[in-house]
């Protein structure tokens, strides 16, 4: 890893101020900050602003203008209520207080019967208590991340995910890794919602391809481990709380090994489409999810057509 810049140093020091202030206010004061924070991201520096409408566009071309303005400004109030609530939670006591959970059985059953289980998660809701929620059920976590520019805000993460109980493996080593930890009968967390520059295959998305990386799926078919899908959503109210489902991904098996992973990424998609039309303004969109496009496309524009989506990633 490289050193620290002084830009870094600067980043760094800023952040941890932050996190000294949201620590020490009681939490509803420290949520307020966030809230706050997140609107001034959105409304004043305009953080990824374009990218965030033409998402919206694309993803709800029959909505009104000014109903994604306002799922708009709700995402950036969310995430910087989430960010203070993450900067609050130390530990999986912590943690295990604040989450109602769904469906454990579907990871306990696999890995009783000895074998180890893929969990496919999505940028909606809080996924940083989600993964920690497998952890406060009593299962052994590993988790694949990507290193962050700033080394010093990496190490935060990688030390604050290490104390809440996961096992991380960076990208580049993440295959031997995650084998290694299915076979060990261990839970490995993946996110297969962003962008796939290189190597990905095309799945659709809110009725759009989407590049989309095939590892999650051949991890899970050349493992044998069961795939299940990892859903969190905010609840209402002044203090954090989360509902935490675990459900299992269901799709008609092919023999064809390519086909059956498009399959399983298809059936994905659906599920992470619908739990996201049921609070759009907790999913991530400030990530240009639709940038890689199909050889020979050409880059999309924003949608004039007004046409209603379809509710289904493609039949399984």
């Amino acid at each position: 890893m490289k050193a620290p810049t002084l830009a870094h140093r600067f980043e760094y020091v800023l952040f941890s101020a932050v996190m000294v202030v949201v620590r020490r206010l009681p939490e509803r004061a420290a949520l307020q900050l966030g809230t706050f924070v997140g609107w001034f991201a959105g409304s004043v520096l305009r953080t990824r602003r374009s990218v965030v409408r033409e998402n919206l566009e694309r993803a709800f071309p029959t909505e009104t203008a000014r109903w994604r303005e306002r799922v708009a400004a709700a995402m950036y109030r969310h995430f910087g209520r989430e960010g203070a609530a993450l900067l609050r939670m130390g530990s999986i006591a912590q943690v295990s207080a604040r989450i109602e959970t769904e469906g454990v059985e579907f990871l306990r059953r696999p890995i009783e019967q000895g074998h180890g289980v893929v969990v496919l998660a999505g940028h909606l809701g809080n996924w940083e208590v989600a993964a920690a929620a497998i952890v406060a059920n009593g299962f052994p976590l590993d988790v694949v991340v990507k290193r962050q520019k700033n080394p010093l805000f990496d190490a935060y993460v990688r030390k604050t995910r290490e104390t809440l109980g996961m096992r991380l493996a960076y990208k580049e080593e993440a295959p031997r890794l995650i084998f290694r930890a299915l076979r060990d009968r261990h839970v490995v967390a993946l996110v297969a919602d962003q962008n796939a520059a290189a190597a990905g295959t095309f799945v659709e998305f809110f009725g759009t391809p989407a590049a989309t990386a095939r590892g999650p799926a051949v991890f899970a078919a050349r493992s044998g481990a069961d795939v299940v899908m990892l859903l969190s959503r905010r609840l209402p109210g002044a203090v954090s709380r989360y509902s935490v489902r675990f459900l299992p991904i269901r799709f008609e098996p092919s023999e064809d090994a390519v086909e059956n992973e498009a399959r399983l990424l298809r059936a994905y998609h659906a599920m992470l489409e619908e739990a996201i039309r049921a609070a759009p303004e907790q999913y991530f969109w400030l990530h240009r999810r639709w940038k890689t496009r199909p050889e020979g496309e050409e880059p999309l524009t924003v949608p004039q057509v007004s046409r209603r989506p379809r509710t289904s990633a493609g039949s399984a």
